[in-house]
C-alpha cells in the first residue's frame, strides 16, 4: 500500500455495548493493541484514494461491523462480516491465552515460551483469516490484521461462546 494516500488509521474506537468487563490482563492487551494499531498500521478501503481514517469496531447480529469514516469527512463506510471463519480460531486463542496467563504465574520460562509460540501461531493464523475475509473491502497488512484480531478477541469476549 503506498504512503501517498495517507492510508492509515489515526483513531480506532470498540463499541462499548459490545464490550464485557475485562480482565487486568485483556485490558492491558487491548490497550496496548490499539497504541500500536495507531503507531503504525496500513489500512486502506478498497474504494477510498485517500485516508487518514477512524474506525468503530462493534459487534451486530453475531457479526464484525467495521465502521470506517475518512478524517474530516462525514461520510462512512460500513463493512460486516461473519464471525464464522474466525469462531474456532478464536476458541482456541481464548483457551491458550488461559493457559497463557496461568503459566505466567507458575510455569518455567520454557513452559511460557512453548505456550506463548502457540498463542503467536494462533494470533497469525486469524491475521490471515481476517484479510482474507476484507479482501476486496479493505487492505491491511499482516501487523494491522493482528492487532485488528486482538481488538476482535476483546469484542467477542462479551458474546459468550461461540
Amino acid at each position: 500500500m503506498d504512503a501517498a494516500g495517507d492510508h492509515r488509521l489515526v483513531a480506532v474506537r470498540l463499541d462499548a455495548a459490545s464490550l464485557a468487563a475485562p480482565s487486568a490482563d485483556a485490558e492491558h492487551e487491548r490497550r496496548i493493541a490499539i497504541f500500536d494499531l495507531l503507531q503504525s498500521n496500513a489500512f486502506r478501503p478498497t474504494e477510498s484514494e485517500q485516508g487518514p481514517y477512524e474506525l468503530e469496531l462493534s459487534l451486530s447480529d453475531g457479526r464484525l461491523v467495521f465502521h470506517v469514516t475518512r478524517r474530516g469527512d462525514d461520510a462512512a463506510r460500513t463493512y460486516t462480516l461473519s464471525l464464522g471463519p474466525l469462531k474456532r480460531v478464536i476458541k482456541d486463542y481464548f483457551l491458550v491465552c488461559e493457559t497463557y496467563y496461568e503459566a505466567i504465574r507458575t510455569a518455567s520460562v520454557t513452559q511460557i515460551e512453548a505456550i506463548d509460540m502457540g498463542r503467536r501461531g494462533l494470533h497469525d493464523e486469524a491475521a490471515d483469516i481476517l484479510r482474507e475475509r476484507l479482501s476486496g473491502k479493505i487492505e491491511i497488512d499482516g501487523p494491522t490484521a493482528r492487532r485488528l484480531f486482538t481488538l476482535v478477541c476483546a469484542l467477542t469476549r462479551r458474546a459468550g461462546p461461540l
